[in-house]
């Protein structure tokens, strides 16, 4: 189909062709070519069917529109613009309701049973065998045992929930480019940092506001302009009015998801009931590692029990500490406060400031040592390639990979001991107004290792947040939370692009939810580590490592507010389940008033109640179903990560032997086996739950 560029089997692909005149034609033409693969799977008789004929048949049959769709959704997120998005939403409903007809046809699953129920299904090799029974789930869960008429409805459902979750995230992109803040009086922005100051600067000059000579200081809603304001700036009213910017996020005019939440909600409700679910949470997790709604709940409230105490402790000890500086009765603070109050006290009981790592973590270096870490630990080597950024239609130039962005770099990933190519990523780490909030990992082409004959197909991913800029001729210095970020991503980057599995439907991060964070979270542990860090942490002027002093400041503070942190990662998993196991306890009422019973003792009493974080929260409702009942999976796979990250201190933190091992037992296997199976042949036994404990201070 090399006449549609969006589905064009091209390796490098040409973004610059990828433009929204196109999308129509070449979306319709991967549908009907999809429609026609399965078509022939469901006249194929029978008595003739074969694992190629039926579920080999349909894990191919629609990787065009797979691919277009991807590419186009890919685009959506970091280069948004009205025309692309227009054509977007206009395929949206074609392209849903063909993704539902699939398990919906009775035809087609009739000859995949067929085949599930035959002899020849019995001696399929296990990896194949699973195929055919995570397909078959699927399916099931999907709706294909339904009745014609409720099959129907769950067509029309899956549609629906497209639709208001793709608004959903439009609505929180474009309600966070709406705010900005411009600064004119410098005293103002006493306490921030020089590096946050120089980036408000360039980003009101970039707009045309300020020049040197008249500088006004630019604020926006994105990271790494709005956190360091929270945390440093002395002018609490500076503080108040982003504050209060961000919490309209979602929640103003024509951009208000208060609604949307609720309709979102109740559709996945409705879609559970009609598959005899009682609620959408146990739809969801009956193949996942904690099985069912109440078992993930118990999970987050017995954490939550477990950390109580010393979460009050933290809180109280804040509001004294603030009463001390300020004068007057411990209270509670307003929520433009607790960070600055929180970075102060940090300062003055570890003398320790996230700003003095800064100089040493270049994202340049940063990338190029987590290479040079990874290849150590996994076996595997990684080189940049000369890329280049086409306006739309214009010609490629000769060994250049096409970028979406100027900003964006590209990779080339291989085996260090046979060279061979195991796949490619690129890497998008700064923000713009065009591109959606937070970091991210996504694959556009799924590989196969090398089988029957016909050699490796490599895979093809990337990586993307939105991390602080470099300003000016000034290189970009990350804060060490973004540097984890960083490693974060690649973790779930290296679980796709190492992965060995011959099926594509059990390759890489087609895991279960709640395993899917264990490569991505294990990989910030060596954020942490002396000799780990060694290979990355260099002052970007004079190549030092972090001294010894710094570093041990570093470490002393790392568990500050532990319990702090560790909380609110639970109230985002308590909220998620409560609304999607309860939701008739909830529904009809005022999503404020349902945010704070649910989560009471779950957040730090405050002075003025901020509005609900759901409204912005496009982990649970910018899909149709994401992390939507599995957002508790963060802490759930962290239990899982402290532990493991146990073998690579005991045997050595950048063992060899012990990165080779978690990339056989775990990154290459993908989806081939259970996540239980898979983490006991890494450890030797089941998962403790200490080790997370420990690590955050709280045992």
């Amino acid at each position: 189909m090399s006449e549609h560029p969006f589905l064009a089997d091209e390796f490098h692909v040409r973004w610059s062709q990828l433009v929204p005149e196109n999308v129509e034609a070449d979306i319709e033409a991967a549908i009907t070519q999809a429609e026609a693969r399965i078509e022939v799977i469901c006249t194929t008789g029978k008595e003739d069917a074969t694992y190629e004929s039926t579920f080999g048949a349909l894990e191919n049959a629609s990787e065009a529109l797979d691919r277009g769709w991807g590419r186009l959704n890919h685009l959506d997120s970091v280069r948004d613009h009205k025309d692309q998005r227009d054509v977007l939403n206009k395929m949206l409903p074609r392209v849903s309701a063909f993704s539902s007809s699939v398990p919906l046809n009775a035809e087609l699953w009739s000859a995949l049973k067929a085949f599930a129920d035959s002899p020849a299904a019995r001696e399929l090799d296990p990896i194949r065998a699973r195929y055919v029974e995570e397909t078959c789930a699927e399916f099931r869960d999907a709706g294909a045992d339904l009745p014609s008429e409720q099959k129907e409805r769950m067509a029309q459902l899956q549609i629906e929930l497209a639709e208001v979750t793709q608004k959903f995230s439009e609505n929180v992109l474009d309600s966070t480019n709406t705010f900005a803040l411009l600064i004119e009086d410098e005293a103002r922005l006493a306490g921030l940092p020089e590096t946050a100051k120089a980036g408000a600067l360039a980003d009101a000059k970039s707009k045309d506001l300020a020049t040197d000579e008249h500088p006004k200081w630019r604020f926006t809603l994105q990271h790494p302009s709005m956190g360091p304001v929270f945390q440093y700036a002395d002018d609490d009213e500076l503080r108040r009015e982003l504050y209060q910017g961000n919490s309209l996020v979602g929640f103003h005019g024509e951009h208000d998801n208060s609604e949307l939440i609720w309709k979102i909600v109740h559709l996945r409700q409705e879609k559970a009931e009609l598959l005899g679910f009682p609620n959408f949470a146990d739809l969801t997790l009956q193949r996942r590692m904690a099985r069912d709604g109440a078992s993930a709940l118990k999970f987050v409230e017995n954490l939550h029990e477990r950390i109580a105490e010393a979460f009050r402790k933290e809180g109280a000890q804040l509001e004294a500490y603030k009463a001390g500086k300020a004068g007057g009765e411990p209270t509670p603070l307003e929520p433009w406060e607790t960070g600055y109050w929180a970075e102060k006290q940090r300062k003055e009981l570890y003398d320790f400031d996230d700003e003095d790592l800064r100089p040493y973590f270049r994202v340049e270096k940063v990338m190029a040592g987590l290479f040079g870490l990874a290849t150590r630990l996994f076996g595997i080597s990684i080189t940049p390639r000369e890329i280049t950024c086409h306006k739309s239609g214009a010609s490629p130039s000769n060994g250049t990979v096409e970028v979406w962005d100027p900003e964006v770099t590209f990779y080339e990933l291989h085996d260090a001991e046979s060279g061979e190519h195991l796949g490619s990523f690129y890497a998008d780490w700064h923000p713009r107004e065009s591109k959606r909030n937070g970091a991210w990992m996504n694959f556009l082409e799924t590989g196969l290792p090398a089988q029957d004959g016909s050699g490796r197909k490599p895979h093809l991913g990337l990586i993307c947040g939105n991390m602080t800029k470099p300003v000016g001729d000034q290189p970009a210095l990350l804060a060490h939370f973004e540097v984890e970020t960083i490693f974060h991503e690649f973790g779930h980057l290296l679980h796709q692009l190492l992965s060995e599995v011959p099926v594509k439907g059990l390759s890489g991060v087609r895991v279960p939810w709640d395993f899917v964070e264990l490569p991505s979270q294990i990989m910030e542990n060596f954020c942490w580590n002396r000799e780990s860090l060694d290979f990355f942490a260099r002052h970007h002027e004079t190549g030092d490592p972090i001294p010894d002093e710094l570093f041990a400041k570093m470490i002393a503070a790392r568990n500050y507010m532990s319990a702090t942190a560790f909380m609110r990662q639970l109230a985002f998993g308590k909220l998620d389940l409560e609304l999607h196991l309860h939701l008739s306890t909830y529904t009809g009422r005022d999503l404020d008033e349902v945010d704070r019973e649910i989560l009471a003792g779950y957040k730090v009493p405050l002075a003025s109640n901020p509005p609900t974080m759901a409204r912005r929260f496009t982990h649970l409702f910018g899909s149709s179903t994401g992390y939507a009942a599995g957002y508790y999976s963060y802490k759930w796979a962290e239990v899982l990560d402290a532990d493991a990250f146990t073998r690579f201190r005991d045997e050595g933190v950048l063992n060899g032997e012990t990165g080779r091992s978690f990339r056989e037992t775990i990154l290459s296997k993908g989806n081939s086996k259970s996540p239980d199976d898979l983490y006991r042949d890494f450890m030797g036994r089941d998962p403790e739950l200490l080790p997370l404990l420990k690590r955050s201070g709280l045992a």
